[in-house]
This record gives C-alpha cells, sequence and structure tokens, in this order.
C-alpha cells in the first residue's frame, strides 16, 4: 500500500469517527492523513469542522486557514467557517475581515450577508446591518436565518414590533430553524405579554426537548411570571443537561435568595464565580448574600470585601462593559462593608457613565462624609440635588454634615426642606426631633444660666 491509499483510509476512518461524534479519534486520523499528504484543503477543512465540533475553536480558525491557503475551490467556505468562530470568541471584527474576502471572492454568498448583520448589530452599526439584510433577502427572499438574524439587532434597539414581525416570517420560511420560537417568546416576554410567550416556549421545548439555553430562557420567564416552582423545576433540567450553565445557575440562585436560602445561593453562585467570576456580576450576589446572613462572622466580612474590591478592579478595567444598576449596587455594598474610598471610586464612574443621574453624586456624597471629608461630601450633595432638585437622599446628607460641623440653622433648613418632599422619611423625623430636643436644652441651659444667683465679690 502506498502512502497515498494509507491517507485516504485515514481520512474515510475519520469520516466515521466524526460521525459517531468520537472527535479526538477523528482529529488523530486527519492528522496522520495530513502528515502523509498535507497538500489537501479538503482534508484541512474537515480537520477545522472536527476540531470546531470538540469546541476547540482556536485550532479550528488555523485549519480553516491552512484550507483557505492551499486555494482549492473551498476559500468561501472556509472564510465563512472562520468568521463564525470569530464571533464565537467575541471577535466580531475579525470576522467581519474574512467575511468581506468572502464577498469579495463571490458577491452572491448570502450566508456572508446574514453574518455581517451579526456582526454590524454587535458593534451598534444596526444601519449597516439593516443594508445587508436586504442584499440578503434580494438574493434569497426566503432566507429564514437572514430575517431571525436581523430580528436580534431589533431587539436590542427596541423595535419589538418589527423584530416579532422578522421571527414570524423566519418561523414561516423554516419552523424548525433553531430557537426561533425561544427568540419570538422572547420579544413577547419585552413587551409583556408573558402567557404568549410562555405559549412559544412550550412550542420549541416540545420541538427541541434538549435544548438546555431554551429551557433556561423558560425557567427565567416563569421567575417573572411569579412561578416560582415551575422555573425551579425547569431550571433543574437544564442543569441535567448542562451541569455548568452559567445562566442556569444564577437563576436558581436568585430564587434560592427570595426564599432565604441563603447557603442553596451561595453554592449557585460560587459555581459560576468558579467557571468565570466575571460573569453575571457573581461577585456582588455572593458579597450580598453574605452580607444577608443571619450567621455571617468575621470570614464571612472578609470574603464579601475580596468580592466586592475584585469587582471593582474589574470594572475599572473595562467600565464599559458595566451597567448602571450593577455599579450602583457594587457601591452601595462598598458602603455597608465600610470601604469609603472604593464607594467614592465607585461612584465617580456611574458618574462618568451617567453624568446628568443624581445617583452617582449622591453615593460619592455618603463615602465623602463616611471617610470623614465633609466639604467635599456637601459638595458632592449638592450636585446630586443640582441634577435632581427633589432627591431626598442628599438633603439628609447635607442635614447630616452641617450638624457635624455645628451648623444648626443650615442643618434644620435641610430637614424642613427634606421633609417637605417626603414627611415619611424616618431618618430626617429623628434629625429633626435631635435638633428639637437640642434646641430645647439650648434654651433651658440659657434660662439656667440667666437665673444663676450672680456672686458679689
Amino acid at each position: 500500500m502506498n502512502e497515498w491509499q494509507e491517507a485516504e483510509q485515514h481520512v474515510e476512518r475519520a469520516h466515521e469517527l466524526y460521525e459517531l461524534g468520537r472527535w479526538d479519534e477523528a482529529e488523530s486520523a486527519l492528522r496522520r492523513a495530513l502528515r502523509l499528504n498535507p497538500y489537501q484543503a479538503e482534508w484541512h477543512f474537515n480537520l477545522g469542522l472536527t476540531l470546531a465540533a470538540a469546541g476547540r475553536s482556536e485550532p479550528a480558525i488555523e485549519a480553516f486557514r491552512e484550507a483557505h491557503e492551499l486555494a482549492d475551490g473551498l476559500e468561501t467556505q472556509a472564510c465563512l467557517e472562520i468568521s463564525g468562530l470569530l464571533l464565537e470568541l467575541d471577535r466580531s471584527e475579525e470576522a467581519r475581515a474574512w467575511l468581506e474576502q468572502a464577498l469579495e471572492r463571490d458577491p452572491e454568498c448570502v450566508d456572508a450577508h446574514v453574518q455581517l448583520i451579526d456582526v454590524h448589530a454587535l458593534a451598534d452599526r444596526h444601519e449597516d446591518a439593516e443594508l445587508h439584510f436586504y442584499l440578503a433577502v434580494q438574493l434569497d427572499p426566503k432566507n429564514a436565518s437572514a430575517y431571525s438574524t436581523l430580528a436580534e439587532s431589533l431587539i436590542d434597539r427596541r423595535q419589538l414590533d418589527r423584530a416579532m414581525w422578522c421571527l414570524q416570517e423566519a418561523a414561516k420560511l423554516d419552523p424548525g430553524l433553531p430557537r426561533v420560537f425561544a427568540r419570538l417568546a422572547y420579544a413577547c416576554s419585552l413587551t409583556g405579554r408573558l402567557e404568549r410567550a410562555r405559549q412559544l416556549y412550550l412550542r420549541e421545548i416540545r420541538s427541541n426537548p434538549g435544548d438546555a439555553d431554551t429551557i433556561v430562557d423558560f425557567g427565567q420567564l416563569l421567575m417573572d411570571m411569579n412561578r416560582p416552582v415551575e422555573a425551579d423545576e425547569k431550571l433543574r433540567r437544564a442543569l441535567e443537561l448542562v451541569p455548568d450553565h452559567l445562566d442556569a445557575h444564577l437563576s436558581l440562585g436568585e430564587l434560592a435568595e427570595e426564599r432565604r436560602d441563603l447557603d442553596l445561593a451561595h453554592r449557585h453562585y460560587a459555581v459560576v464565580e468558579k467557571l468565570d467570576a466575571a460573569y453575571g456580576s457573581v461577585r456582588l450576589r455572593l458579597a450580598r448574600v453574605l452580607l444577608q446572613s443571619d450567621q455571617r462572622d468575621r470570614g464571612d466580612l472578609r470574603a464579601a470585601r475580596v468580592f466586592v474590591k475584585q469587582e471593582l478592579a474589574e470594572i475599572r478595567r473595562s467600565p464599559g462593559d458595566y451597567d448602571y444598576s450593577s455599579l450602583q449596587e457594587l457601591a452601595g455594598l462598598l458602603l455597608e462593608l465600610s470601604l469609603a474610598d472604593e464607594a467614592k471610586t465607585a461612584g465617580e464612574l456611574m458618574v462618568e457613565q451617567r453624568p446628568d443621574d443624581a445617583s452617582g453624586y449622591h453615593l460619592q456624597s455618603v463615602a465623602l462624609l463616611s471617610s470623614g471629608r465633609t466639604c467635599d461630601g456637601i459638595e458632592a450633595a449638592r450636585r446630586a440635588l443640582q441634577r435632581r432638585p427633589d432627591f431626598v437622599a442628599p438633603m439628609h446628607n447635607l442635614a447630616v454634615a452641617h450638624l457635624r460641623r455645628g451648623e444648626l440653622f443650615r442643618a434644620r433648613y435641610w430637614v424642613r426642606h427634606g421633609l417637605e418632599v417626603d414627611g415619611e422619611d424616618r431618618g430626617l423625623r429623628r434629625l429633626r426631633a435631635y435638633l428639637r430636643v437640642h434646641a430645647v436644652r439650648s434654651f433651658v441651659g440659657r434660662i439656667a444660666l440667666m437665673l444663676r444667683p450672680s456672686r458679689r465679690g
């Protein structure tokens, strides 16, 4: 048997192993074939498919590059495979370059236009995304993927009626398109049509009962519908299918928190933190659970401080990746843990993200006052009130700050002004009572001084 025949036998064996899902053995067979004949573009391409199926994206990209460079009629398809893997790795701009190269070779490549819808939407270039959608449907009016991919761009922009229309068209064109009814259900849930969303999730699950992502989405919808028992059952089912599903663990942790099963919540969040500490603000969740515990000790407080400091460091590295509500929660936890300097930093990040929102300045004010920097704390509170004149919390801060400085007239002014906005605010009512007692004591003291008999020398 010559080397060519031996290589062919390895390739045939690799095909058999691939069909059986034995990726490692299929890879070994293909590599043996390529050692005998490294100039077969199709074999490199098959190696890329095998590696991609095994979840090894980086070596798969290299295999597809080899197939592309050998230029044996597989160039366009190799570009598409490479771009798809790059998108999965969140490297959308690199994917864009490969897709444009595919279109240079084949201007009528519909799949390239469809992927470019996704690429441009991820970069918030939604007009470009729509352009490639129209180019795709002009080439293939019945391409369901074009409609479903554009729907994701429309959901991001909260153009929900258009998104639902696109998903309905996609479902008509290809009812078997993966997760099309799940995405339609999600869009419905955003419009408040929760029961309709529930029915669509059930339809998707009947078609694809092993899709863990859809089951998790359904579980989260049931949480929104205040059906915790059903939600718990669905989320646990998802973990049976994918034991390390991050969103399932996060949602089960939330359900456990709601019923005050803090140990269980901690276990679910700890799994996520171990797998991906930057996912879903899980360190904040862990800190929150530790602080809620009635049995917390110094070790818990130390652990909570570590978690929030790590989260702050992560946010400072890439502040644009974090939403405002996470920053607010982080600042609150830092204050609760007496980390005033770090809380001030979190407040500054909030101001950077939303300079016209009063909350960031208010949290800075609390942090500054907690660390004894009264003048700076007063200034931050005033900036908060400039942006939101009816914000009671900064008024409370100003009253406390002026009271500390012995400026009773100003303290009374902010207490009175705050109670005009919210007469039931407990903090301000306590301050008002304190100031009244203080005033009475001062008055009595003055009277006593006046009535004291003078001593004659």
